[in-house]
Protein backbone atom coordinates (compact mmCIF):
# COMPACT_ATOMS: atom_id res chain seq x y z
CA UNK A 1 0.00 0.00 0.00
CA UNK A 2 1.20 3.49 -0.86
CA UNK A 3 0.63 4.98 2.58
CA UNK A 4 1.00 8.61 1.55
CA UNK A 5 -1.46 8.11 -1.31
CA UNK A 6 -3.85 6.38 1.10
CA UNK A 7 -3.66 9.39 3.44
CA UNK A 8 -4.36 11.68 0.49
CA UNK A 9 -7.40 9.61 -0.54
CA UNK A 10 -8.69 9.49 3.03
CA UNK A 11 -8.37 13.28 3.41
CA UNK A 12 -10.18 13.82 0.08
CA UNK A 13 -13.07 11.55 1.14
CA UNK A 14 -13.45 13.45 4.41
CA UNK A 15 -13.22 16.86 2.72
CA UNK A 16 -15.83 16.01 0.07
CA UNK A 17 -18.04 13.71 2.09
CA UNK A 18 -18.28 11.15 -0.69
CA UNK A 19 -16.24 8.41 -2.29
CA UNK A 20 -17.49 9.47 -5.73
CA UNK A 21 -16.65 13.16 -5.32
CA UNK A 22 -13.21 12.24 -3.85
CA UNK A 23 -12.55 10.05 -6.90
CA UNK A 24 -13.44 12.96 -9.22
CA UNK A 25 -11.11 15.32 -7.33
CA UNK A 26 -8.25 12.82 -7.45
CA UNK A 27 -8.92 11.84 -11.09
CA UNK A 28 -9.37 8.18 -10.24
CA UNK A 29 -12.23 5.70 -9.92
CA UNK A 30 -14.56 5.23 -6.94
CA UNK A 31 -13.37 1.61 -6.82
CA UNK A 32 -9.78 2.79 -6.28
CA UNK A 33 -10.91 5.14 -3.53
CA UNK A 34 -12.77 2.30 -1.83
CA UNK A 35 -9.73 0.03 -2.13
CA UNK A 36 -7.40 2.61 -0.53
CA UNK A 37 -9.79 3.21 2.38
CA UNK A 38 -10.27 -0.51 2.97
CA UNK A 39 -6.51 -1.17 2.85
CA UNK A 40 -5.85 1.73 5.23
CA UNK A 41 -8.42 0.47 7.71
CA UNK A 42 -7.01 -3.05 7.48
CA UNK A 43 -3.45 -1.76 7.97
CA UNK A 44 -4.46 0.24 11.06
CA UNK A 45 -6.84 -2.44 12.38
CA UNK A 46 -9.68 0.01 12.98
CA UNK A 47 -12.68 1.53 11.20
CA UNK A 48 -12.10 5.14 10.11
CA UNK A 49 -15.44 6.00 8.52
CA UNK A 50 -19.03 5.27 9.35
CA UNK A 51 -20.79 4.64 6.06
CA UNK A 52 -24.49 4.98 5.39
CA UNK A 53 -26.52 5.42 2.22
CA UNK A 54 -26.87 9.13 2.91
CA UNK A 55 -23.59 10.31 4.41
CA UNK A 56 -20.17 9.50 5.79
CA UNK A 57 -18.93 10.35 9.25
CA UNK A 58 -15.63 9.93 11.03
CA UNK A 59 -15.12 7.47 13.82
CA UNK A 60 -13.07 8.50 16.82
CA UNK A 61 -10.02 6.83 15.24
CA UNK A 62 -10.87 8.53 11.96
CA UNK A 63 -10.91 11.95 13.61
CA UNK A 64 -7.46 11.36 15.13
CA UNK A 65 -6.02 10.14 11.83
CA UNK A 66 -7.65 12.94 9.82
CA UNK A 67 -6.01 15.62 11.95
CA UNK A 68 -2.62 13.95 11.59
CA UNK A 69 -3.13 13.36 7.84
CA UNK A 70 -3.90 17.02 7.30
CA UNK A 71 -0.64 18.05 8.99
CA UNK A 72 1.37 15.40 7.13
CA UNK A 73 0.00 16.41 3.74
CA UNK A 74 0.67 20.10 4.48
CA UNK A 75 4.28 19.26 5.40
CA UNK A 76 4.72 17.21 2.22
CA UNK A 77 3.32 20.04 0.09
CA UNK A 78 5.64 22.56 1.76
CA UNK A 79 8.65 20.27 1.29
CA UNK A 80 7.83 19.84 -2.39
CA UNK A 81 7.46 23.60 -2.83
CA UNK A 82 10.80 24.33 -1.13
CA UNK A 83 12.60 21.58 -3.02
CA UNK A 84 11.22 22.75 -6.34
CA UNK A 85 12.19 26.34 -5.57
CA UNK A 86 15.73 25.24 -4.66
CA UNK A 87 16.02 23.30 -7.91
CA UNK A 88 14.95 26.27 -10.05
CA UNK A 89 16.17 29.23 -8.00
CA UNK A 90 19.84 29.62 -6.97
CA UNK A 91 19.84 29.48 -3.19
CA UNK A 92 21.35 27.60 -0.27
CA UNK A 93 24.82 26.32 0.57
CA UNK A 94 27.15 25.55 -2.35
CA UNK A 95 30.18 23.46 -1.33
CA UNK A 96 33.07 23.65 -3.81
CA UNK A 97 36.48 21.96 -3.83
CA UNK A 98 39.20 23.88 -5.68
CA UNK A 99 42.98 23.39 -6.10
CA UNK A 100 44.98 25.56 -3.73
CA UNK A 101 47.05 27.70 -6.11
CA UNK A 102 44.36 28.04 -8.78
CA UNK A 103 41.81 28.83 -6.09
CA UNK A 104 43.89 31.63 -4.58
CA UNK A 105 45.21 33.19 -7.79
CA UNK A 106 42.34 32.78 -10.25
CA UNK A 107 39.13 32.01 -8.35
CA UNK A 108 39.38 34.10 -5.18
CA UNK A 109 38.93 37.38 -7.14
CA UNK A 110 35.75 35.96 -8.74
CA UNK A 111 33.85 34.88 -5.61
CA UNK A 112 32.78 38.43 -4.58
CA UNK A 113 31.28 38.96 -8.04
CA UNK A 114 29.31 35.74 -7.78
CA UNK A 115 28.14 36.61 -4.25
CA UNK A 116 26.87 39.98 -5.42
CA UNK A 117 25.01 38.40 -8.34
CA UNK A 118 23.51 35.52 -6.32
CA UNK A 119 23.09 36.74 -2.71
CA UNK A 120 20.95 33.75 -1.69
CA UNK A 121 23.77 31.29 -2.41
CA UNK A 122 26.11 30.62 0.53
CA UNK A 123 29.58 29.68 -0.71
CA UNK A 124 31.62 27.05 1.13
CA UNK A 125 35.03 26.96 -0.60
CA UNK A 126 37.44 24.17 0.37
CA UNK A 127 41.00 24.45 -0.99
CA UNK A 128 42.78 21.11 -1.47
CA UNK A 129 44.94 19.73 -4.26
CA UNK A 130 43.94 16.10 -3.76
CA UNK A 131 41.13 14.60 -5.84
CA UNK A 132 38.08 14.50 -3.58
CA UNK A 133 35.12 12.13 -3.83
CA UNK A 134 32.29 14.57 -4.50
CA UNK A 135 29.47 12.34 -3.29
CA UNK A 136 31.29 10.74 -0.35
CA UNK A 137 32.61 14.06 0.95
CA UNK A 138 29.50 16.12 0.25
CA UNK A 139 30.72 18.49 -2.46
CA UNK A 140 28.34 20.02 -4.99
CA UNK A 141 31.12 20.97 -7.40
CA UNK A 142 34.86 20.67 -7.89
CA UNK A 143 37.31 22.57 -10.07
CA UNK A 144 39.98 20.24 -11.41
CA UNK A 145 43.14 20.87 -13.38
CA UNK A 146 43.46 17.80 -15.55
CA UNK A 147 44.27 16.45 -19.01
CA UNK A 148 41.83 13.57 -18.63
CA UNK A 149 38.68 15.26 -17.35
CA UNK A 150 36.56 12.90 -15.24
CA UNK A 151 35.41 9.37 -15.96
CA UNK A 152 33.21 9.26 -12.85
CA UNK A 153 31.30 12.55 -12.89
CA UNK A 154 29.85 15.01 -15.35
CA UNK A 155 32.28 17.75 -16.35
CA UNK A 156 32.41 21.00 -18.32
CA UNK A 157 35.62 22.45 -19.67
CA UNK A 158 36.11 26.05 -18.56
CA UNK A 159 39.44 26.88 -20.20
CA UNK A 160 42.94 25.58 -20.96
CA UNK A 161 46.31 26.41 -19.43
CA UNK A 162 49.71 25.91 -21.06
CA UNK A 163 52.51 24.17 -19.20
CA UNK A 164 55.91 25.88 -19.28
CA UNK A 165 59.40 24.75 -18.25
CA UNK A 166 61.27 27.66 -16.72
CA UNK A 167 63.93 28.81 -14.30
CA UNK A 168 65.10 32.07 -12.75
CA UNK A 169 67.70 34.33 -14.40
CA UNK A 170 69.95 33.71 -11.38
CA UNK A 171 69.83 29.94 -11.87
CA UNK A 172 70.59 30.32 -15.57
CA UNK A 173 73.69 32.40 -14.76
CA UNK A 174 75.08 29.38 -12.93
CA UNK A 175 73.77 26.65 -15.28
CA UNK A 176 73.72 26.68 -19.10
CA UNK A 177 70.12 26.74 -20.42
CA UNK A 178 69.01 23.39 -21.89
CA UNK A 179 68.86 23.33 -25.69
CA UNK A 180 66.94 20.05 -26.00
CA UNK A 181 64.80 18.14 -23.45
CA UNK A 182 67.57 15.58 -22.86
CA UNK A 183 69.71 18.37 -21.37
CA UNK A 184 67.31 18.58 -18.41
CA UNK A 185 68.81 15.37 -17.00
CA UNK A 186 71.79 17.47 -15.93
CA UNK A 187 69.70 20.09 -14.10
CA UNK A 188 68.19 20.27 -10.64
CA UNK A 189 64.42 20.08 -11.08
CA UNK A 190 61.58 20.93 -8.70
CA UNK A 191 58.80 18.35 -8.78
CA UNK A 192 55.07 18.51 -8.14
CA UNK A 193 53.84 15.50 -6.15
CA UNK A 194 50.53 15.14 -7.98
CA UNK A 195 52.03 15.26 -11.48
CA UNK A 196 50.88 12.20 -13.43
CA UNK A 197 54.22 11.71 -15.18
CA UNK A 198 56.36 11.55 -12.01
CA UNK A 199 60.02 12.07 -12.99
CA UNK A 200 59.48 11.68 -16.74
CA UNK A 201 58.80 14.89 -18.64
CA UNK A 202 57.27 14.48 -22.09
CA UNK A 203 57.62 17.07 -24.85
CA UNK A 204 56.55 17.44 -28.47
CA UNK A 205 58.64 19.38 -30.97
CA UNK A 206 57.36 21.51 -33.86
CA UNK A 207 57.23 18.49 -36.16
CA UNK A 208 55.11 16.54 -33.70
CA UNK A 209 57.89 14.19 -32.65
CA UNK A 210 57.86 13.08 -29.01
CA UNK A 211 60.77 13.62 -26.61
CA UNK A 212 60.92 12.14 -23.09
CA UNK A 213 63.51 12.74 -20.42
CA UNK A 214 63.93 11.48 -16.87
CA UNK A 215 64.79 14.37 -14.59
CA UNK A 216 66.52 14.56 -11.21
CA UNK A 217 64.51 16.24 -8.49
CA UNK A 218 66.14 18.51 -5.94
CA UNK A 219 62.78 18.94 -4.22
CA UNK A 220 59.27 17.46 -4.28
CA UNK A 221 56.19 19.37 -3.09
CA UNK A 222 52.45 18.94 -3.24
CA UNK A 223 51.95 22.68 -3.72
CA UNK A 224 52.77 24.57 -6.91
CA UNK A 225 53.45 27.87 -5.13
CA UNK A 226 56.16 26.19 -3.08
CA UNK A 227 57.91 24.95 -6.24
CA UNK A 228 57.45 28.37 -7.83
CA UNK A 229 59.06 30.15 -4.85
CA UNK A 230 62.05 27.81 -4.94
CA UNK A 231 62.46 28.36 -8.68
CA UNK A 232 62.32 32.15 -8.34
CA UNK A 233 65.05 31.87 -5.72
CA UNK A 234 67.29 30.01 -8.15
CA UNK A 235 66.99 26.50 -6.76
CA UNK A 236 66.11 24.70 -9.98
CA UNK A 237 63.91 24.17 -13.05
CA UNK A 238 60.15 23.85 -12.76
CA UNK A 239 57.34 22.66 -15.01
CA UNK A 240 54.22 24.61 -14.03
CA UNK A 241 51.01 25.89 -15.65
CA UNK A 242 50.83 29.46 -16.86
CA UNK A 243 47.89 30.24 -14.56
CA UNK A 244 50.48 29.98 -11.76
CA UNK A 245 53.64 31.44 -13.34
CA UNK A 246 52.25 33.72 -16.07
CA UNK A 247 52.89 36.89 -14.06
CA UNK A 248 56.43 35.73 -13.23
CA UNK A 249 57.20 35.19 -16.91
CA UNK A 250 55.93 38.68 -17.78
CA UNK A 251 57.93 40.23 -14.93
CA UNK A 252 61.00 38.16 -15.96
CA UNK A 253 61.30 36.60 -12.51
CA UNK A 254 61.23 33.33 -14.48
CA UNK A 255 62.47 32.61 -18.00
CA UNK A 256 60.87 30.11 -20.34
CA UNK A 257 63.15 27.25 -21.41
CA UNK A 258 62.97 25.04 -24.50
CA UNK A 259 60.61 27.30 -26.47
CA UNK A 260 60.80 24.98 -29.47
CA UNK A 261 59.25 22.15 -27.45
CA UNK A 262 55.75 21.92 -26.05
CA UNK A 263 54.42 20.18 -22.96
CA UNK A 264 50.83 18.87 -22.94
CA UNK A 265 48.25 21.53 -22.15
CA UNK A 266 45.93 21.01 -19.18
CA UNK A 267 42.22 21.71 -18.95
CA UNK A 268 40.41 23.55 -16.19
CA UNK A 269 37.24 21.53 -15.57
CA UNK A 270 34.08 22.07 -13.53
CA UNK A 271 33.11 18.63 -12.23
CA UNK A 272 29.76 17.78 -10.60
CA UNK A 273 27.97 14.56 -9.66
CA UNK A 274 25.32 14.48 -12.40
CA UNK A 275 24.18 16.47 -15.42
CA UNK A 276 20.61 15.27 -14.90
CA UNK A 277 18.43 17.44 -12.61
CA UNK A 278 21.32 19.86 -12.13
CA UNK A 279 20.63 22.05 -9.12
CA UNK A 280 20.18 25.73 -9.92
CA UNK A 281 23.00 26.89 -7.63
CA UNK A 282 25.45 24.50 -9.33
CA UNK A 283 24.22 25.43 -12.80
CA UNK A 284 24.64 29.19 -12.29
CA UNK A 285 28.10 28.69 -10.77
CA UNK A 286 29.28 26.60 -13.73
CA UNK A 287 27.84 29.15 -16.17
CA UNK A 288 29.42 32.01 -14.21
CA UNK A 289 32.88 30.41 -14.30
CA UNK A 290 32.56 29.48 -17.97
CA UNK A 291 31.76 33.12 -18.75
CA UNK A 292 34.63 34.38 -16.57
CA UNK A 293 37.16 32.21 -18.44
CA UNK A 294 35.58 32.49 -21.89
CA UNK A 295 37.74 33.19 -24.91
CA UNK A 296 41.16 32.11 -26.06
CA UNK A 297 43.84 32.30 -24.96
CA UNK A 298 43.05 31.99 -21.25
CA UNK A 299 43.12 35.23 -19.19
CA UNK A 300 46.59 34.48 -17.74
CA UNK A 301 48.04 33.90 -21.23
CA UNK A 302 46.78 37.16 -22.74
Amino acid sequence: MDRLRAFEVFAAVVARGSFVRAAEALDTSPANVTRYINELETHLGTRLLNRSSRKLSLTESGEILHERCRLILEEVAEAETQTSATATRPRGRLRINVPVSFGILQLAPLWPQFMERYPEVELDIVLADRVVDLVEEGFDLAIRISRGGSTTYSARKLTTSRNIVCASPGYLLRHPPPKVPADLSGHACLGYTYAQTADEWNFTDKTGAAHSVKVRYAMHTNNGDTARAAAINGRGVIWQPTFLIGADLKAKRLVELLPGYRLPDIDVMAVYPSRRHLNAKVRVMVDFLAQAFAGAPAPWDR
